[in-house]
């Protein structure tokens, strides 16, 4: 099942789409909000998968859906906690600035709690104030909870999985260093984040959702041109069951928690850093990954942050090359 929040009011309105997204039917009648469903699932989930039955056989009006209507299918979230689940990522990120990498980064998950009160629409302009700020995209893979325990373990912790997602969680790397540095976290770094047009089950994904991980080429386009094809299944240290409890050892995860897994991340096939598509790697899914890679092999970055008039395109095909999340397309725009 796929679902869709269209633009109106501050939670949008729930739609199920059909899945190969070219069609949507209202859910009003079921539940007015995707965070109304998330709410009451085991109640409202069996009305929504037979909507999106009945939409699949053309048995109830349908009308055209356009990505470019949606807004964030949570357009805000009670919660938003993003986690670094591509250990590889942080690996390259230290070893650029010649620090250790301590060893407990490959069992204990990183992981910050985000703004949520509003968050981007998929096609909605990434607005940059100030060039300087090192502005970057970050093409990851989420999940939205239900209500989870405190104390769930990590095996557990996957039944509490309600939707599958996509997200470019924008950062403003030049800030990062004077944010941390104070020893009290991310903020003015990390503005809104956005997300796929839809939302996806995790029984709707098949073999693509396994063992807790999304498996598939993370498609990034940056300037139309090809930047990151990571697979999102492979070098993921910690999977979501993982994150979710590293979330709610110490507290209960409230219905409609955004958990992200971070940058996605792969090594090269010698188990180096990765290379550019252009040079028949694997790509990046963030400029700050490139800038690492160019930093250890040739001594100082050469790829630009983003700046206004730059597009990022994040997306994933499944295998009749259709969009399964639809696709998130920003462009930079200057301005305050």
């Amino acid at each position: 099942m796929k679902l869709a929040s269209l633009k109106g009011g501050r939670d949008g309105r729930l739609v199920v789409v059909s899945n190969d997204l070219a069609w949507f039917a209202d859910a009003g009648h079921i539940v007015p909000t995707l965070q109304g469903a998330l709410d009451d699932w085991e109640r409202y989930e069996p009305l929504l998968a037979s909507l999106a039955t009945d939409l699949e056989h053309g048995a109830i009006p349908r009308m055209r859906f356009h990505e470019r209507d949606a807004a964030s299918p949570l357009p805000r979230a009670f919660q938003w906690a993003d986690g670094s689940a591509y250990v590889n990522h942080v690996a390259l990120v230290r070893q650029a600035r010649g620090a250790e990498m301590p060893d407990s980064f490959w069992h204990d998950p990183l992981m910050y709690q985000g703004g949520s009160d509003g968050f981007l629409g998929p096609r909605e302009d990434i607005l940059l104030a100030d060039e300087s700020w090192g502005c970057d995209l970050e093409a990851e893979v989420v999940v939205v909870t239900g209500d989870v325990p405190q104390g769930v373990s990590a095996a557990d912790a996957l039944q509490y999985i309600r939707l599958v997602g996509l997200t470019n969680d924008v950062s403003l790397r030049n800030l990062i260093p004077g944010e941390l540095a104070k020893g009290f976290g991310f903020f003015q770094s990390k503005p809104a984040s956005s997300f796929s047009p839809v939302f996806v089950t995790p029984e709707a994904l098949g073999a693509r959702w396994k063992d807790g991980k999304l498996h598939g080429c993370l498609m990034v386009q940056l300037n139309g041109q090809p930047f990151g094809r990571a697979d999102s299944g492979e070098d993921m240290t910690f999977d979501f069951g993982t994150l979710i409890a590293h979330a709610a050892r110490t507290r209960k995860l409230g219905a409609g928690t955004i958990i992200g897994s971070g940058t996605v991340s792969n090594r090269d096939t010698d188990g180096g850093p990765g290379r550019p598509v252009a040079d028949g790697g694997l790509g990046y899914s963030c400029i700050a990954e490139v800038r690492m890679v160019e930093t250890i092999l040739r001594g100082q970055p050469e790829t630009e942050f983003l700046k206004a008039g730059d597009t990022v395109s994040i997306t994933m095909m499944d295998d009749k090359h259709h969009p399964i999340f639809g696709t998130i397309e920003q462009k930079v725009v200057g301005g305050s």
